[in-house]
């Protein structure tokens, strides 16, 4: 596998610190070092990009964004994945943008294509029937191997074998605030899991059953679910699935998390299911069902203070955080779209009084 060499970046900026708004959460952020100073604690930790040659443009634009609002400081590595081989002018362009290694894998074929307990011509059925009813992405085969990938397979590419946290990454995004502190060590030295920006609502159509298939998991795997957990922060007054969810297309976390047996025998047990390719089963309510099951409040982490834009919602700092950015607080989406985000109710969660998960 070809390394290109890094390429440094320097920035100027004015140094003053922004203030947090996490007003809730007590532990302390590390100071940002100077564009000069050498970083001697790092953590073992890379960006995850799951990517194609035709998303080199909005890839670059994310990436010069990222590298100037933090990885110039840190120089952190990155991985790039795709279920096809990378063309040589994608890695040139990429590494003349980054400022840490990169490495560019290929996917297995084994994990971006049907398992032998697959139906595929029920598959195909399903994909026309969400076609008719004009379900998101219904007929879209390609995004079901995706959202399979990304929630059972990743993390296990050999690429990924050496590190212990990551971050994941998508075409497109944008960072709208600096960010002066680094958050994988936020999340090591203060035993956070999981870290998201934004939540919303699943559309039911896509999952149907996937609540009811991860109840049935819990019931025959009542030893893997600690007593503690955030099961409360997905479960509706009627006892349903209330269809919160972390948006999984920025996460920062553990791979310890993800390589851990109960994760794994969580997500073969959906797997078996079928509802990646019957239904419509996204990563993201498949990893925060994961997460609500075996995490609890205290070990996942809600960076507020990271502004982020997916489109089209925004996650941007209050008040004087939002100094550093350039994203309008008043479009972040637990404040414009209340009926979208679930974020403030997990603000609201008590934390746990006990810690018996991982």
């Amino acid at each position: 596998m070809w390394h290109p060499p890094p390429v440094t970046v320097t920035v100027t900026r004015d140094r003053a610190p922004a203030v947090t708004v996490t007003a809730l959460v007590k532990e302390s952020v590390h100071p940002s070092p100077s564009d000069t100073t050498n970083v001697s604690e790092k953590a073992n930790a890379a960006f995850v990009i799951l990517t194609r040659n035709k998303d080199l443009k909005s890839l670059r634009e994310t990436l010069i964004q990222l590298e100037d609002r933090f990885n110039r400081r840190y120089h952190y590595p990155y991985v790039f994945l795709n279920n096809e081989p990378f063309s040589d002018e994608f890695k040139e362009k990429i590494a003349s943008v980054i400022t840490g290694e990169c490495q560019f894998g290929l996917i297995p074929h084994e994990h971006w294509s049907y398992p032998d307990y697959i139906n595929q011509t029920k598959a195909a059925e399903v994909r026309e029937d969400m076609k008719r009813r004009k379900i998101i992405y219904g007929d879209n085969e390609s995004y079901r191997h995706m959202c399979r990938y990304e929630s059972g397979f990743f993390f296990r590419h050999q690429l990924m074998d050496q590190y212990k946290w990551y971050w994941r990454v998508e075409p497109g995004v944008k960072f709208g605030c600096e960010i002066d502190y680094d958050p994988f060590m936020f999340m090591e030295k203060n035993n956070k899991k999981y870290g998201f920006t934004i939540t919303i609502k699943e559309y039911v159509q896509t999952i149907p059953t996937l609540w009811n298939t991860t109840l049935d998991f819990m019931k025959k795997n009542k030893d893997m679910v600690p007593a503690s957990n955030l099961m409360e922060f997905v479960t509706g007054k009627d006892g349903g699935y209330n269809l919160c969810h972390f948006w999984s297309n920025f996460e920062i976390g553990s791979l310890d998390f993800l390589r851990s047996k109960e994760y794994l025998a969580y997500f073969d047990h959906l797997d078996h299911a079928g509802g990646f390719f019957y239904e419509r089963w996204g990563d993201a309510p498949v990893h925060s069902l994961a997460v609500a099951m075996l995490l609890n409040k205290s070990q996942v982490h809600w960076f507020e203070d990271i502004g982020y834009y997916h489109g089209p919602l925004w996650n941007c700092p209050k008040g004087k955080a939002n100094a550093k950015c350039w994203c309008p607080e008043e479009e972040s989406v637990e404040t414009r779209n209340k009926g979208w985000s679930c974020t403030l109710d997990f603000v609201a969660l008590p934390n746990p009084l006990t810690s018996d998960t991982f």
